[in-house]
């Protein structure tokens, strides 16, 4: 009987990584579940994952740490002996204008979206490598690589990063079979309360609607899946169309 794959999700516990863990399952992955702040609702996840007949393990690491990543895959090669799939999820976002920004919010943001992400790959690159599993990693980063808000310059350098290094990681890692894509969805809701600013935007959108997890997740799956083996290093945008009006007088309802 030929071994179910392995995939390890970057900050699971919720919102885009708890579906992506889902929805994995349910295509028969075993499935480690990273999580930070949140073991609780790690935990839950882990239950309703080994619900659909896979295992499930979580994993505590915080992706700003270098020594936690690294710990991470040792446990995730003990538990489970392989990795096959990567999502690098986990991710922060802080809201500051370009002259208010700080050392520290820099830092907040860049350690965990572009070099938490970096050696997470690194990490993973090297043990498939190692094992000679021909593996997926799978970056999600943002619409706002091509789009510009404002109190995003922080976020969205890191997101733009991350694009970049999709591709130039890409080329050196299908040398060795390894596929490395990437997802940047736009508005997703992934639980914002009813007083979120970030409500008024959905009557703007050309779908007059925001994406759900549920599609993000659905989205991950198939870079994963060999229905798209031959794309290597490219970024699939899933926003509905958000970046498309170019200023706020190209009104073409």
């Amino acid at each position: 009987m030929e071994a179910r794959k392995v995939a390890l999700v970057t900050g699971a516990a919720k919102g885009i990584g708890r579906q992506t863990c889902l929805a994995l399952a349910k295509e028969g992955y075993d499935i480690a579940i990273n999580y930070r702040s949140t073991p609780t609702k790690a935990q839950e996840l882990c239950e309703q994952v080994i619900s659909l007949g896979v295992r499930g393990e979580i994993i505590y690491a915080d992706m700003a740490k270098l020594s936690d990543i690294a710990a991470m895959y040792d446990v995730v090669y003990e538990k489970f002996g392989r990795l096959d799939l990567l999502v690098n999820n986990a991710g922060v976002s802080d809201e500051v204008y370009f002259l208010d920004a700080t050392e520290e919010n820099f830092d907040y943001v860049a350690s965990i979206d572009w070099k938490g992400l970096f050696f997470s790959s690194q990490n993973a690159a090297k043990r498939m490598i190692a094992q000679d599993t021909k593996g997926v990693i799978v970056n999600v980063t943002s619409n706002q690589v091509d789009g510009c808000w404002p109190r995003a310059t922080i976020y969205a350098s890191c997101k733009a990063a991350v694009h970049k290094f999709t591709q130039n990681a890409a080329m050196e890692l299908s040398l060795h079979g390894i596929r490395m894509v990437a997802i940047a969805p736009g508005y997703t809701d992934v639980g914002w309360g009813s007083d979120s600013h970030l409500r008024l935007a959905k009557e703007r959108l050309p779908l007059r609607r925001f994406a759900t997890v549920e599609e993000v997740a659905k989205g991950i799956v198939y870079l994963a899946s060999e229905a798209a083996s031959y794309i290597v290093g490219s970024t699939l945008t899933m926003d509905g169309g958000a970046i498309l009006p170019v200023v706020a007088a190209n009104d073409f309802t």
